[in-house]
């Protein structure tokens, strides 16, 4: 069931890898990362049941967090670039 679970997560991972190398504008691609992020605990999380070590959750938990920051850091990067870019064209 757990080895099921596993083969689907490595699947939807390589379609939002797909989609973050060829979606056709910024935010689709960094959706996709964000959703690469979000199963990629998912996958660390099934890998803690399968091999029966509890230690793997807490590595899923810091990974989400630091997912979640970093794609706030990016989307406020892309923010104020483009407040940049019209503050020169005026």
């Amino acid at each position: 069931m757990y080895a099921i679970t596993v083969i689907a997560l490595l699947i939807v991972m390589a379609m939002a890898l797909a989609r973050a190398f060829l979606g056709p504008t910024l935010y689709d691609r960094i959706l996709a990362v964000n959703n690469f992020g979000t199963k990629t605990v998912l996958l660390i999380a099934v890998m803690d049941f399968l091999a029966g070590r509890p230690d793997f959750l807490d590595i899923a938990i810091v990974y989400a967090l630091i997912n979640f920051i970093s794609i706030i850091a990016v989307l406020r990067f892309f923010e104020y670039a483009g407040k940049q870019t019209m503050k020169e064209e005026n």
